[in-house]
């Protein structure tokens, strides 16, 4: 952006593409001017005393807080310190008095820095503001970009406030600021009441205050998929069930020749008789087999076991579990033989 400009490296945004505009339009052969004294003169005042106004910067000075489109303050965000109240509340009682005030036509970048060194020009500063939006009005193009220019300033100042912590792209505060300024400009702002530019100021900030709070009720989540609601899937990697599944089996929730069977019966959905007969297991014992799986699953899930880091403790107490379930299963096995080929189960089991 220009010279004045008190943040390096800005982003190209509306806010800078007007900044442009405006230097154009400040720079020979005919750049745009404003003669104070004769505004002052026509409007029945001097540069000597105070208007009367809320303590609000210059022409490019950065609000304080949002002001109202009647020129009143009005609350911004949380942490900004409000304008001072109307009627000179706050301000000190010499403010505005014997200021050099510009003679003649000054042009508009002068005569801004001019504003920004006399902060309690009160009445100078209105008196601009106000010819500035009667040009506006009045059809004339050069000075909508004229008064945009003469508070960029204040609009930088307000977009890099705004833009702190945004998750969104900068840019599209800066151009909802410009919006909400143009809008002041060309209607919302009563340029007859206290304090013109600081309304002006205001409705831009409050165009980009609204953007920045729009998702606000909505929370920003590193995968929908995870997050908190009725039902929660297991934490990543274990996205998918069935390595949840072959987790269990490595923790020895699972036994090994249980897996395939519960992944074909639970996940995918085939009838157990088929199953067990592929796997050659009595279909009463795999529905027994699958109803406790299912127990120590729901357990090891409610514990966090499955979804977290497993201790060396229950990583100890699950092995131990395992080879009890193990030694249990193989006596079963070594008896159900021995009865079937009519060997007692203990001279089976011994041999």
């Amino acid at each position: 952006m220009s010279s004045f400009d008190r943040f390096d490296n800005w982003p190209a945004s509306a806010l800078q593409a007007a900044d442009r505009a405006f230097a154009a339009l400040t720079v020979d052969p005919a750049p745009l001017t404003l003669d104070c004294a004769a505004l002052l003169a026509a409007a029945g005042t001097s540069a000597a005393g105070t208007s009367g106004t809320s303590a609000v910067g210059a022409a490019g000075a950065s609000p304080a807080g949002p002001a109202g489109a009647d020129g009143t303050d009005a609350a911004g965000p949380a942490g900004t310190t409000p304008c001072a109240p109307a009627g000179g509340a706050g301000i000190p009682p010499d403010a505005g008095t014997d200021l050099d005030v510009p003679a003649g036509a000054v042009p508009l970048p002068a005569l801004r820095d001019w504003l920004m060194a006399h902060p309690t020009a009160y009445t100078v500063r209105d008196t601009v503001w106000r010819e500035l939006i009667r040009r506006a009005r009045d059809g004339e193009p050069e000075w909508v970009i004229a008064a945009v220019g003469m508070a960029m300033p204040a609009l930088v100042a307000m977009a890099g406030q705004l833009a702190a912590g945004f998750r969104g792209e900068s840019v599209d505060i800066d151009s909802e600021i410009l919006t909400g300024f143009l809008e002041g400009l060309r209607r919302r702002v009563d340029p007859a009441k206290d304090a013109p530019h600081a309304s002006l100021c205001g409705c831009a900030f409050r165009a980009g205050w609204d953007l920045r709070t729009a998702g606000r009720e909505y929370e920003v989540v590193a995968d929908i998929e995870y997050a908190e609601a009725t039902s929660r899937l297991p934490r990543a990697p274990y996205g998918h069930v069935d390595l949840l599944v072959y987790r269990a089996q490595a923790l020895g929730i699972l036994d090994a020749e249980d897996v395939e069977p519960y992944i074909a019966v639970r996940l995918g959905h085939r009838t157990p008789q088929l199953v067990a007969e592929a796997h050659q297991i009595n279909v009463d014992v795999l529905r027994m087999r699958l109803h406790r799986a299912d127990a120590r699953l729901a357990e090891a899930l409610a514990g966090g076991v499955l979804t977290g880091v497993a201790s060396p403790e229950a990583r100890a107490a699950l092995g131990k579990r395992q080879q009890q379930r193990a030694a249990r299963r193989a006596g079963k096995a070594a008896r159900h033989l021995a009865s079937t080929a009519g060997t007692p189960p203990v001279a089976a089991a011994a041999a």
